[in-house]
């Protein structure tokens, strides 16, 4: 990796990416539930239910949700998983994971949920833990996303699955030019309207397009060791989600 990387429509050396993520989620998380209803129209639930509809988990066993923040995807494998299963509810950040960890009390669900600050690129988990792996909407943040999907790979037991939901690339060319206009004009208005920050839903919204496509990521996931890697396109491909197997 070259010591620039991006963040947003901006370079940045590699070691002050990490350090600004963190300002802008330390800034959102209070506002960011309420920030996914508003932006998406409350689609991201749909989304995390499709993904949830197909991580195969069963009762008793162990799952890991990885930039999990607020906890949505890690509170539906709880359920999943129940009593006598464990999900792990992990995220960089600090202020993201109090926000999680308090719906998670409130769900009732503390009986098999751990919460732990952990980096995506060197997840503190030995080598083929859990049945099922997920990140959702955190891929595009972190710096070396190579080096985080071997990590999602190495910690997935063979015959379990790596699931990574991500904005994505339109499929539908009329869908693109309104898409643009929405992520630039509407969103940092909302942001700052609603959160009182406009610059972090400014760089949500470049940090989207700066994410690989679908076929980038298909190939990206299979180069770190996953294989039958499949799309799902939603909203047009808006979002999309890929799921590897782990053998």
């Amino acid at each position: 990796m070259t010591d620039q990387t991006h963040f947003g429509f901006e370079t940045v050396p590699v070691t002050e990416k990490a350090r600004r993520v963190r300002a802008v989620f330390d800034s959102v998380a209070p506002s960011y539930d309420l920030m996914n209803d508003l932006m998406s129209a409350g689609l991201h639930r749909l989304w995390k239910q499709f993904t949830l509809g197909r991580t195969a988990l069963r009762p008793g066993q162990q799952a890991l949700d990885v930039a999990a923040g607020t906890g949505d995807l890690t509170v539906g494998m709880a359920r999943q998983v129940g009593p006598a299963g464990l999900v792990l509810h992990t995220d960089i950040n600090r202020e993201m994971l109090e926000v999680g960890r308090g719906r998670i009390v409130d769900e009732g669900l503390v009986d098999r949920v751990v919460t732990v600050q952990a980096n995506a690129e060197q997840l503190p988990f030995p080598d083929a833990r859990f049945h099922a792996v997920t990140i959702a909407f955190g891929l595009r943040n972190v710096t070396d996303k190579d080096a985080a999907l071997r990590e999602l790979a190495r910690v997935t037991k063979p015959g379990g699955r790596v699931l990574v939901l991500e904005f994505s690339k339109p499929v539908l060319p009329l869908l693109a030019g309104v898409y643009d206009q929405y992520s630039f004009r509407v969103l940092p208005a909302l942001g700052d309207l609603v959160a009182g920050d406009a610059a972090s839903y400014r760089y949500l919204a470049e940090s989207i397009r700066r994410h690989p496509d679908q076929a980038t990521l298909t190939a990206m996931m299979t180069a770190a060791g996953l294989e039958d890697v499949r799309c799902h396109n939603l909203a047009g491909g808006i979002v999309a989600l890929h799921i590897g197997l782990r053998y």
